[in-house]
Formats: C-alpha cells, structure tokens, sequence
C-alpha cells in the first residue's frame, strides 16, 4: 500500500472507532425569571413587572466533581438562561442559582426567600430545568399599594 492509501486508511479506522466508542454528548438548560414585586405584598400581581438586566449566577458541580460557574442577565422578559453541552461523564449533577443584584432603579431589595435555590440535575440531555422567580422589592412601597 502506498503511504497516502495508508493514511486513509488509518483516519477512517480511527473515526470509525470514535463514532463507536466515543463520547456521548449531553445538553443542559436552566432558566428563571426576576422580578419587581412593587407593594411587596409576597404574590406576584397586576403591578408588578419583570427585571431586565438582572444578575444570576448559576453555579454547578458536575459528576466528574468540577466546579462550574455561570453568570446570566435577564432579558426583557426577566428571564435568564444558562445552557451547556459536554460529555454525558462531564454533565450536571447539582447546581445553586441565586440572584447577585438588580439595575432598576426602585426594585433593589432582595425579597424574602428569594437567597438561592439548590437543586438535583439528574434530568436528560435537552432537558430545561425551571428555578422559581426570585423577587426583588423597592426601599419604599408606592403609596397606592398600602
């Protein structure tokens, strides 16, 4: 065999090996909302609205046992979105998303309950995992809300 047919040969048998033994990518998603709860009353209502440009930081410990840190903003929606893919060995296997800070200019209280959440990432590749809202409030509720 001449050395070109050789080479050829060599980097389809490997590939072929890759495709079959290779590595199994898995995807994650994760996403919340923020929000401005305005009479901070604890309950979403009418009067309140989404945070744009809200700070998250989302941290994982994958089942190989790194560590790996996220940061998101929100949209105008007041969603933020973390998404990753890596090797099925490498995914998620528990993750912290908690809120940094709020740019709006009233809304910049952390609200009760709103510190962090933790949670289990044992889901399937192309799974989106769903953190409840975390709410901030103004210094000083509007007049119309007491």
């Amino acid at each position: 065999m001449d050395s070109q047919l050789k080479k050829l040969v060599t980097a389809f048998a490997l590939s072929t090996l890759f495709m079959m033994y290779g590595v199994k990518a898995w995807t994650g998603e994760i996403h919340g909302r923020v929000v401005c709860d305005v009479c901070a009353d604890a309950s979403i209502g009418p009067e309140d609205h989404a945070l744009e440009g809200a700070e998250v930081a989302v941290l994982c410990i994958t089942k190989s046992g790194e560590v790996l840190n996220y940061q998101a903003f929100t949209n105008s929606r007041g969603i933020y979105t973390v998404a990753e893919t890596m090797p099925e060995s490498d995914r998620w296997d528990a993750c912290l998303a908690r809120p940094i800070s709020s740019f709006h200019e009233h809304c910049t209280q952390l609200g009760d309950g709103s510190s962090g959440v933790k949670f289990s990432y044992n889901h399937p590749p192309g799974y989106t995992h769903t953190v409840r809202p975390f709410v901030y409030r103004p210094v000083r509720v509007p007049m119309y809300c007491i």
